[in-house]
Order: structure tokens, then sequence, then C-alpha cells
């Protein structure tokens, strides 16, 4: 089985409801047999908010089947310091403290990580995070911090990536999840084998391009 033609793009500020919603059912559906709480709404609601506010500062790539449906995203944020970060908000991580990294650059926060469920794509979950690694492996200093699945965490692994856990997990949108921070030397080597995933011209511009299609793989889980 091969998967439909599909496009990697920036998700435009007012499809950000759509994103909210695509994140907190996937979850649900990966992690409570496809049960939504009667109270789901809420969550989307309140991840709406928050990635409304982090918009202006943040990058959310998107892919898309051929009808504009979500299948994947991932968002990264540059901080600013100031905004309140889930890793704050939900573990309530000083992220300050939480590493010991000296004369540190840029810190993100990567979050909204999804692939959907029926899509069991590598290529797909690689791109998406290349994305991100490019921003973080710009800089010897840059560190960022995500909260993702146990799952997740074990593919990251063994995608070569070194992700560095900073606190104990908690149940969140159905799933036990762990606070991680990812520096550029845990980064690096992921980013070296997969650089060429990166399209320059869509980062540079914001225009969608197709993804190629690849063989299907175990299905991914992903970090909220």
């Amino acid at each position: 089985m091969m998967l439909e033609k599909k496009y990697l793009e920036r998700l435009p500020k007012n499809q950000l409801i759509n994103l909210a919603e695509f994140v907190v059912k996937e979850n649900f559906k990966h992690h409570s047999d496809n049960k939504l709480p009667e109270s789901y709404q809420n969550d989307v609601n309140s991840i709406y908010r928050e990635e409304l506010s982090f918009y202006e500062k943040s990058d959310v790539f998107t892919a898309k089947d051929h009808t504009g449906a979500i299948l994947g995203a991932i968002r990264v944020l540059k901080w600013n310091y100031t905004d309140v970060l889930p890793l704050q908000k939900i573990f309530g991580i000083n992220p300050f403290l939480a590493i010991n990294i000296p004369d540190v650059n840029n810190i993100y926060h990567i979050g909204r990580f999804a692939i959907k469920k029926e899509v069991r794509d590598i290529n797909l979950f690689k791109k998406l995070l290349a994305c991100v690694a490019e921003l973080i492996c710009s800089h010897s200093g840059n560190v960022a911090f995500a909260e993702c699945d146990s799952k997740l965490l074990r593919i990251l692994k063994l995608l070569g990536v070194k992700a560095m856990v900073i606190g104990d997990s908690v149940n969140y949108l159905g799933s036990e999840t762990i606070p991680i921070a990812m520096t550029y030397d845990g980064v690096i080597d992921f980013y070296n084998n997969n650089k060429h995933l990166v399209d320059h011209n869509f980062k540079q511009t914001s225009k969608a391009y197709v993804i190629p299609n690849n063989k299907v793989v175990a299905p991914i889980t992903y970090s909220a």
C-alpha cells in the first residue's frame, strides 16, 4: 500500500484551530482507543488559544494530503523568555535550571508533534523533525525543550536524537508525557543524516512542496 501524494507547508494563522483539533483527536486516537472524553473540546480550545499567542514567534510545519487535510504537524517556538512555556505550565520546570549549558544562544520549544494514526510513513516523520533540527543546529549554543510520550522518545533515540529527560512524567491528553531537552550535540547526528530532506525554498518562501511517497512502516506516535 502506497500513501497518497502529500505536501508540506507552514500553517496559516487562520488554520490554527484545525491544528488544535488534529492534535487532540490524534492524541486520544493513539492512546485511548479512539474514545474522546466529553471535555475534549476544552482541550482543543486551550491549545488553540496557546498557539494563537505563540504564532508570531513560531513556525508551524504541517503535512497535508491532496484534499488539504492535516496528516502531520510540528511547531517550533523561539522563546522570548517571558511567555509561559508548556514545560513550565504542565511540569513546573524552569528552563534556565533544567540543564547546565554554558553560553546558551537561543532557546526553542517544540510542540504539537503529531502524525495521523493511519499514516505509517517514516519519511514524513523525518521531514517534520528535520525542519526543527535545522533551527537547533544553526548554533552550537541552541537548546530545545519538548514534552513527548514514551513511545516517541524511543523513536527519537532510534533515529539518533539524543534527548535528555529533565523531569518526571505526567498524564497529559490521554498519554504518559515526559519533559525532555535537546541540545546541538544531541541533535547534530540526526540533522547531518537527514538535512537533505529540508527544502530551503519551502523554508524561505513558505510555499508548499510535494513530499515523495515512501513505503509504509510501523505506526508513529507523537508529542503534545
